[in-house]
């Protein structure tokens, strides 16, 4: 019994996938892809070489191009603001007059927050927009 290059190239690309589900590595599923396209070069009919150099140039290529946009989108998640943090920045409405000696009450994200001004000499009124630059506890700092 004789099995056709294009088998074998495909159970390469199986065996390759394997360790890629096992260890999360995506490189072997580069090699997987290269071992696939080794296979169709097979299925239409070229050469022990050309299988060969189309594995080479498929499963370098997928590993030049894909593995460094793979890393950095491993190392560049986009942070999510939670809490507090999700807070600060955010627009706010006066409700009672906010000064620096604190006091003062605001709209903040659907809710009531008590409020003092970043600087003491300045105060807002009722119904004026305010930037949350900080939460401090329980209160929340504007300016």
């Amino acid at each position: 019994m004789d099995i056709e290059a294009w088998v074998w190239w495909l159970i390469g690309a199986v065996g390759l996938g394997i360790p890629l589900v096992l260890t999360t590595m995506p490189e072997f599923g580069m090699l997987s892809v290269g071992a696939a396209a080794g296979a169709v070069t097979a299925g239409v009919g070229g050469g022990m070489v050309a299988q060969v150099l189309v594995f080479v140039a498929v499963s370098v290529a997928l590993l030049a191009v894909v593995r460094p946009i793979a890393a950095r989108h491993r190392t560049e998640r986009p942070q999510l603001a939670t809490g507090i943090e999700a807070l600060k920045g955010r627009q706010a409405v006066v409700l009672e007059r906010v000064d620096g000696g604190g006091g003062g009450r605001i709209k903040l994200a659907g809710e009531i927050w008590s409020a003092r001004a970043l600087d003491n000499g300045q105060s807002f009124e009722p119904g004026e927009q305010v930037d949350v630059i900080e939460i401090d506890g329980a209160t929340a700092v504007v300016m």
